[in-house]
């Protein structure tokens, strides 16, 4: 199977003003390295609130000497340091949040004012400095979601959906950029797994023979929001056309034959099978060829958004699940896939 670059269409950025939420984190770091690879920015702005990773990215040697970067230690709860660092930005990506379901299960009132409180936040900020475009990432666990992070990531796509309403005459566009899991980003399986690797382990645990999982590569999931970035009209919610496979097979794609699993069963608040595009949103999901587009359902939709050509409405039973997906990859592709990504 092909692997998709997803390397076009490419926005304008040169002398744009850009500004990262969650700047530090694994996509963040990722997508600063891409723009300054391909683009000349006015500015790039990192916003996190953890200043050690800040100083980490200020002395990369090939980040030191780039003019653009900007670094602002603020949190995404609160406005009006949001308001200060969006001052004169023109994009910015929203990729801040607390991502670890154990965590967000355990801590329910941090998960709710980073994820939810801190999307309303970035939302209001951005139209009162009038900023042109938002992206926000989210994720396949906001699809019919069974735990708190899921459930907060769907909140927040909703928050940015409706932020197009919210804008007004301002007419700052907001999108969303949902995709399943990310290999080799931080706190994944992935990297874990080699740990064990390293440490001597002959087994990988796993919570279930059967399960299955969407995968992405980091520089697949920038590739992706520049591409969306570049063609988003405002309302969207993109979803990438990507490979699925089943636990079993990453095993094998990450060990040798010495490497065997044992299953040690689902922890609370995971799924079997994920799902990026649920049945209930195929009444209004196209087909762009390399992903799908699911449209918000609001009247102001029809007469402001423009078809893009060659788009095509998904049948009415269509759910796009990892256990039903017609892109699976076996053992040989998922290594050369993590290979690519050197993990």
């Amino acid at each position: 199977m092909p692997i998709r670059s997803f390397g076009s269409p490419a926005p304008e950025l040169d002398g744009a003003s850009i500004l990262v939420t969650g700047g530090t984190g694994s996509f963040g770091k990722a997508f600063i390295r891409s723009v300054l690879n391909r683009f000349r920015p006015a500015r790039l702005v990192v916003f996190s609130r953890d200043e050690l990773k800040q100083y980490e990215m200020q002395t990369d040697p090939a980040l030191v000497e780039e003019p653009s970067l900007r670094f602002f230690i603020g949190d995404v709860r609160d406005v009006g340091r949001l308001e200060t660092a969006m001052r004169d930005v023109d994009i910015v990506i929203h990729t801040a949040a607390l991502k670890q379901i154990p965590a967000a299960e355990y801590n329910p009132f941090e998960c709710i004012h980073t994820n939810v409180l801190g999307a309303e936040n970035v939302v209001q900020a951005a139209i009162r400095t009038g900023v042109r475009q938002v992206i926000a990432l989210s994720t396949d666990k906001a699809t019919n979601p069974i735990n708190l992070y899921g459930a907060s990531k769907l909140a927040s796509d909703k928050i940015f959906v409706a932020g197009n309403n919210m804008a007004g005459s301002v007419g700052t566009r907001f999108a969303v950029v949902r995709y399943g899991n990310v290999l080799g980003s931080r706190g994944s399986v992935v990297p874990y797994f080699r740990r064990l690797i390293a440490d001597g382990a002959t087994e990988l645990p796993i919570t279930d023979d059967r399960m299955t999982r969407f995968w992405i590569t980091l520089e697949q999931g920038v590739a992706f929001v520049l591409s969306s970035l570049a063609i988003m009209q405002g309302g969207e919610v993109f979803v990438p056309k990507i490979p699925s496979t089943d636990l079993i097979t990453l095993v094998a794609a990450m060990g040798s034959d010495q490497i065997t699993h044992r299953t040690v069963g689902i922890r609370p608040g995971e799924k079997l099978h994920e799902v990026l595009v649920s049945e209930d949103d195929a009444r209004t999901t196209l087909d762009l060829g390399d992903r799908y587009v699911i449209q918000p359902a609001y009247q102001w939709w029809d007469s402001s958004w423009s078809r893009p050509a060659g788009a095509l409405p998904v049948p009415e039973d269509f759910e796009y699940a990892s256990n039903r997906n017609d892109e699976t990859i076996d053992t040989a592709a998922l290594r050369t896939l993590l290979e690519q990504a050197d993990i």
